[in-house]
């Protein structure tokens, strides 16, 4: 059968789309377009805001007008929390944010025998307790692959709707990991990167004791030179001197860290319910800074949260500077029903948070051009991946991104000296 698959949201959908793709084709099926004629469509959905969601039904009506006989499934986050919006919609399959090679089961057999439409499967993921194994990879072409490590959550934000879409912590355990990543090496990827819902939380599920810092040691041992292991998101609070001085030890290991922030504020910090203030995040920076030389510290900010003052933001945007991120993921908080913040008091409106965000965004575009001149004069083993405007693009380890002219580079990588900068680009010459 021909299916076509779209996918919304964060790395560990991108992964789970990657694990059903692989999957179909093994079961003899062909992936075609989304936008063409198919047998079936999936979409792999999001709730992480409002606009996801949204988005997640505009490709659903999209796969329902294209083909009114096809088959459409739908899955993920957005399905999870809302499955009788998205049946409405006039899908044939609703599944949650687990069980995919279930769902992939339910759907060869619509696709064999229809029936009264919708079946929907999703049950509650609040009882999960077990790591769902999937082979994932990277997409076609690609250098990079993701590697899954954890699945859920228990922070509770009171900002975020993922713990009742993704369930409790649960982790795929250090022989699991390495299997996994013996599979992508023979694959050929020279970059894999460790995702999850909050890996920060990894093992917190597993006898024994062991954390994040175990996992990366346990898979970089024996790891080639030239491979190279990227982290995803990090709680600020994983970052302690024993992880640094372990990690700093690991020559694979991507002198990358993405800390979630959120706000630079303390009392914002604190009605978002996060477990650290903004000492304990500067420390983590701080932290990074003596282990690693000039390491790339990327990081997510929500502005106009409820009850937000002029003054807190003014706090948020002193303390983005003194961090002086690399880069930033800047986003104007989405209310989100069923979440405590979506009743508290003070709501934004919607033409401050856009005017608060276009200011995080200026000031986070001079850190990053700020950041990127330091690199100028310097050499970096660049792993290049595709060619943009007649030059090849790759990501240094610190995932600045590095152009520059030359042969056939895909999947290489070599040393470039950085020669100059135009805008987020580093321009530079290969050694």
């Amino acid at each position: 059968m021909n299916i076509a698959i779209t996918t919304l949201g964060c790395k560990v959908n991108q992964y789970e789309t990657a694990a059903l793709e692989a999957e179909l084709r093994r079961r003899g099926h062909e992936l075609v377009p989304f936008d063409g004629p198919a047998d079936a469509y999936i979409v792999n959905t999001c709730t992480v805001t409002a606009v996801s969601d949204k988005k997640s039904r505009q490709l659903i009506r999209q796969a329902r007008k294209r083909s009114p006989e096809g088959v459409v499934a739908v899955c993920g986050c957005y399905a999870q929390t809302a499955p009788e919006a998205v049946a409405a919609l006039g899908v044939d399959l609703v599944a949650g944010s687990s069980g995919r090679l279930a769902f992939l089961d339910d759907l060869e057999h619509l696709l064999a025998q229809r029936e009264p439409a919708p079946l929907v499967t999703v049950d509650n993921i609040l009882s999960h307790r077990t790591f769902e194994a999937l082979s994932g990879g990277g997409l076609e072409g690609r250098t990079r692959a993701m590697l899954k490590v954890e699945d859920g959550c228990v922070n509770f934000c009171t900002y975020c709707i993922i713990p009742y879409a993704r369930g409790p912590v649960r982790s795929l355990d250090i022989p699991g990991a390495r299997q996994e990543l013996a599979r992508l090496l023979e694959a050929g990827y020279r970059e894999i990167v460790l995702t999850g819902i909050e890996i920060s939380s990894w093992g917190r599920d597993l006898p024994g004791e062991e954390t994040l810092i175990d996992l990366l040691e346990g898979l970089c041992r024996g790891l080639p030179a030239g491979v190279r292991l990227r982290l995803g998101s990090l709680e600020p609070r994983t970052i302690t001197p024993n992880f640094c001085r372990r990690a700093a030890a690991l020559p694979n290991l991507c002198p990358h860290f993405h800390l979630s922030m959120q706000s630079g504020c303390d009392a914002v910090l604190a009605r978002m319910h996060r477990h650290y203030d903004t000492a304990r995040y500067y420390e983590s920076v701080k932290l990074l800074r003596d282990f690693f030389p000039d390491p790339g510290i990327t990081t997510d900010l929500i502005v106009g949260f409820p009850g937000e003052r002029e003054e807190e933001f003014q706090e948020t945007l002193a303390f983005v500077e003194r961090c002086a991120f690399s880069a930033m993921h800047i986003f104007p908080y989405s209310r989100r029903t069923g979440t405590p913040a979506a009743d508290m008091p003070g709501q934004v409106p919607n033409a401050v948070k856009e005017a608060r965000a276009h200011r995080a965004a200026a000031l986070a575009g001079r850190l990053e051009e700020a950041y990127l001149d330091r690199m100028i004069g310097k050499s970096f083993p660049v792993l290049f991946e595709d060619q943009h405007d007649g030059l090849w693009r790759g990501h240094a380890p610190n995932y600045a991104a590095v152009y520059v002219p030359g042969q056939e580079l895909h999947n290489v990588e070599r040393m470039v000296s950085i020669t100059s900068r135009n805008g987020s680009r580093l321009l530079g010459e290969l050694v």
